[in-house]
């Protein structure tokens, strides 16, 4: 078991939080949960269309005719904008709205067959709309999945701010059979949970991230083991598209997760039971320098993935395979907890649900 080691004295009132940075996730909850009641009034308005699964997973699905059955996601990337405006560096944020569109649909064993983006800005830039979607274009590359469109907004009222300022989200569409189909209710006790390794903080969590980060470092500033701080921050969200596809062909697949907003959280999505996270791989360097400015580790797991990006849900004797075809794909994985009776998540012996 590794316990996370503190350079600071988590006793201290200084400790920051998410909500203390302006994201309060229980209300958030709170808001999805009405929003929730309020759009599943319009699931009976198509006809052709017969509703498999609505709002609360990582994606809608839908069954068209013929018997095929259409997921949907959107997904933003955040106030990580917010850094590639400060750093100037625009090449590279299109890969992470990729990645939080496609990471999620494959969620539920879909492949995804397209993807439309939005981007709105304070105003017309061509050379940084182009950096922009050179980034869309590399992550698109790198999930096979082809954009078929999109949308350009200029708002100069809405999106305030010295120099460029803009906000990006897509949406992406896939395509499952029924028998691919992974929603999470196979998961049972003594399955293994397999964590693929994240690429650093990926797309969630930046308010607090800058919130911890910006009071004492400017983005420029070159920070030993991390190299220039922007730069870390920047580093583009992980795409598990094409292992996690092959995973779910070639092995038996209780459950998948993207370790998103709510890090690990997010496994309730799958079904309500007992997640026990205790072998976590060593924290990015990045996260640590967070973490010592004075974060409870309660909250970096609820609010940053700790190195671990995705996971996969199965029996013990799936994970060597699962492992093999990460191993394939260049990404590193290994064994961190197990599912146990209990409701609720724990990690390193903290309960954080």
């Amino acid at each position: 078991m590794q316990i996370l080691l503190l350079t600071v004295n988590e006793h201290q009132n200084m400790a920051l939080t998410y909500k203390k940075a302006g994201v309060d996730i229980s209300k958030i909850k709170k808001s999805q949960a009405a929003i929730g009641k309020l759009i599943e009034s319009t699931h009976n308005l198509q006809k052709m269309a017969k509703i498999t699964h609505g709002f609360g997973h990582y994606a809608g699905i839908v069954e068209i005719p013929g018997g095929n059955l259409l997921a949907t996601h959107t997904d933003g990337v955040g106030t990580k904008v917010v850094i590639a405006s400060l750093m100037k560096k625009y090449n590279t944020i299109g890969i992470d709205c990729v990645a939080m569109n496609v990471n999620d649909i494959i969620c539920i064993g879909a492949t995804p067959i397209s993807f439309v983006d939005y981007i709105a800005a304070n105003k017309n830039n061509q050379t940084i709309f182009e950096k922009i979607v050179e980034g869309l274009v590399a992550g698109a590359k790198k999930s096979a999945v082809p954009i078929v469109g999109g949308e350009t907004a200029i708002m100069p009222d809405v999106l305030v701010g010295k120099g460029f300022s803009f906000d990006l989200a897509g949406m992406v569409v896939g395509i499952v059979s029924k028998k691919d189909m992974v929603l999470g209710n196979k998961i049972e006790k003594g399955d293994v949970i397999i964590g693929a390794k994240s690429s650093g903080i990926h797309s969630n969590g930046y308010s607090l991230a800058r919130k911890a980060l910006l009071k004492k470092y400017e983005v420029k500033d070159k920070i030993k083991g991390i190299g220039v701080l922007g730069n870390s921050l920047l580093t583009p969200t992980e795409i598990y598209v094409k292992p996690i596809l092959e995973i779910i062909q070639k092995c038996k697949v209780n459950g998948l997760a993207h370790i998103t907003g709510g890090s690990f959280t997010k496994l309730l999505r799958l079904k309500k039971i007992g997640y026990e996270i205790d072998s976590l791989p060593k924290i990015p360097p990045i996260m640590g320098l967070i973490q010592e400015q004075g974060i409870k580790s309660e909250e970096m797991y609820k609010t940053f993935n700790m190195g671990v990006g995705f996971c996969v849900i199965a029996s013990r004797d799936q994970v060597n395979h699962i492992k093999s075809i990460f191993k394939k794909h260049k990404i590193s994985s290994e064994e961190i907890g197990n599912i146990t009776s209990k409701k609720g998540v724990i990690v390193n012996s903290i309960k954080i649900t």
